[in-house]
C-alpha cells in the first residue's frame, strides 16, 4: 500500500486555512467568451495567496486561446495544428494571467509538463524540486500540460488528471476543480430529476450515479467522468477534493458550503 499525506483540511470550512492548494480551470471557463472570467479567477487566487496559501494553478486553454490567432473557428483535427494553436495560446494565456495578476503584485511562473515527466523518476523529482521552490518565494506557479510536444495525451487526456498528479507531487492541502458546473450531480445537470452531491466519502463507486460531460462542446476535452476520476486519484493520496463552478472560485476558497467535496483516504501505510 502506497503511503499517503494526511491533509489536515477535513471539511470546506478550513479551506481558508489550507497550506498548499492546487486550483484547476478549463478551456471553456477562461477561453472565448469567458475569456473575462480570468480576472475573477485571480481575484480569487490573489485573496487565497494574499493570507498566506502557497497556490498552484492548473490551467487549461492553450489550444483554445491559439485558434483566433490562426483564424480557426474550431478546434482542430489534427496534431500539427493542435501543436501550433498550443504553441501560439500558451503565450497569450500566460500573458492574459500575468497582466491580471500584475494588479496585486504578484508574479506568475509558467511550468509545462507532460504526462511523462511525472512518470519518469528524475524529471519528477526535477518538477517537485522546482514547484517548492517557486512557492517557497512566492511565486505562483502556473501549470499546464505541454501541448506542443504531447501527442497521446493532447488527444486523449485532460488537465484533471495532471491537476490531481501536480496534487500529489506537492503535498497539497487541497485541490479544486472548477468547471462550468456548480456540482456533480446523480445524472446529467440539464435531465430531470438530476440532484447535486454534496458529499463523496473516500471508496463510494457511485454505482448510482449517472456522470455526463461537463464543459462547453468543442472547447474542453474533460467531463464529470474525468474529474470524478481525478477527484479519486488525489484523494487516495489523502488530498481532499472540492469540485464546483469557476463563478463560485471565489466563495469555495473562503470555505462556502458549495460545490461535491470528495472525503480523502485517511489511513498511512
Amino acid at each position: 500500500m502506497l503511503s499517503i499525506k494526511v491533509s489536515p483540511i477535513v471539511d470546506r470550512s478550513m479551506i481558508p486555512a489550507a497550506k498548499r492548494v492546487v486550483v484547476k480551470v478549463g478551456s471553456s471557463s477562461i477561453s472565448g467568451k469567458n475569456a473575462h472570467q480570468i480576472e475573477s479567477l485571480v481575484d480569487a487566487l490573489a485573496e487565497a495567496h494574499g493570507r498566506g496559501t502557497e497556490v498552484v494553478l492548473v490551467s487549461s486553454g492553450a489550444i483554445a486561446t491559439g485558434l483566433p490567432y490562426l483564424k480557426l473557428d474550431d478546434r482542430p483535427t489534427d496534431l500539427a495544428t493542435q501543436q501550433a494553436a498550443a504553441a501560439v495560446g500558451q503565450n497569450v494565456l500566460i500573458y492574459r494571467y500575468q497582466d491580471s495578476l500584475d494588479r496585486y503584485k504578484i508574479v506568475a511562473g509558467q511550468v509545462l509538463l507532460t504526462a511523462g515527466d511525472l512518470e519518469n523518476p528524475t524529471h519528477r523529482a526535477n518538477a517537485q524540486r522546482a514547484m517548492d521552490r517557486l512557492l517557497g518565494l512566492r511565486i505562483l506557479p502556473i501549470v499546464n500540460e505541454n501541448d506542443t510536444v504531447a501527442t497521446h495525451e493532447i488527444r486523449f487526456g485532460d488537465n484533471d488528471r495532471l491537476a490531481a498528479l501536480v496534487a500529489r507531487l506537492i503535498g497539497a492541502d487541497l485541490l479544486v476543480l472548477l468547471s462550468d458546473v456548480d456540482a456533480i450531480y446523480t445524472r446529467p445537470p440539464q435531465e430531470p430529476g438530476a440532484l447535486p452531491i454534496h458529499h463523496i466519502a473516500f471508496g463510494d463507486p457511485l454505482d448510482s450515479v449517472v456522470l455526463g460531460e461537463i464543459g462547453s462542446a468543442g472547447i474542453g476535452t474533460g467531463g464529470a467522468g474525468t474529474k470524478v476520476a481525478a477527484a479519486q486519484l488525489a484523494a487516495e493520496a489523502g488530498t481532499p477534493v472540492l469540485m464546483t463552478s469557476a463563478a463560485l472560485v471565489g466563495e469555495a476558497l473562503r470555505g462556502a458550503d458549495i460545490g461535491t467535496w470528495f472525503a480523502p483516504a485517511t489511513l498511512v501505510d
